[in-house]
């Protein structure tokens, strides 16, 4: 027996006053907004009543205070695993508006299908697929939550989409807390839907956190 189905959820809002891209950057917690994001999402897993049955999360604190509330309700010790984690990147640290008018840093837009400022699309794929694949193996029955960051989710959409890695950032369909599931399909898998509990929450959340 395998599980039955995989939800990627995205960590909620973060408090990052500053408007800079953290990336992996160490101290980027959820904001209150994103606490009650965090728990909207925790909330529509347990009244679709999904039999979750583990919950695994990347080890930034973001995603770790995400998975908690989903923990919470399907009592739950929330694992750890570094392949969810955000990719690194050249801007963390930054405000992009101004960085990208720095001609220091043109070098790291010289390739966007690469991409030349982080971690390549490819690579981002290859290891949240072995990831999905781990956690439905390894896991007898049940559902399986991995809480992540909207790139890597966005790398497994488009790759069990079958659709080019590369893509405008600001083109993604994956908000705040939002959940993706995956259904195995053959010997891959396919989505199977996408939901957006914290969409009322949304209009006063700040998401620049990603490139």
């Amino acid at each position: 027996m395998s599980a039955s189905r995989i939800h990627l959820v995205r960590h909620g809002e973060v408090h990052n006053p500053s408007r800079v891209l953290y990336g992996r950057l160490p101290g980027f917690r959820l904001s209150t907004l994103g606490e009650r994001m965090a728990a909207a999402a925790a909330l529509a897993l347990q009244d679709e009543h999904a039999p979750v049955s583990r919950i695994i999360a990347s080890p930034l604190q973001r995603t770790q205070e995400s998975a908690a509330p989903i923990g919470k309700r399907f009592e739950l010790e929330p694992e750890l695993d570094e392949r969810l984690i955000e990719p690194a990147n050249h801007f963390e640290g930054r405000v992009m508006a101004r960085a990208v008018r720095d001609p220091r840093n043109w070098f790291a837009l010289r390739n966007p299908r690469v991409p030349t400022w982080g971690e390549p699309y490819v690579s981002i794929s290859a290891r949240m697929l072995a990831a999905v694949h781990d956690a439905w193996e390894s896991t007898p029955d049940g559902d399986v939550v991995l809480v992540s960051h909207q790139l890597p989710i966005w790398m497994v959409h488009s790759t069990v989409a079958g659709i080019p890695l590369p893509h405008d950032p600001r083109k993604r369909r994956c908000a705040l807390s939002s959940i993706t599931t995956l259904e195995r399909s053959g010997d891959g898998f396919i989505e199977v839907s996408y939901r957006d509990p914290a969409a009322g929450l949304a209009t006063a959340a700040t998401d620049v956190g990603a490139v």
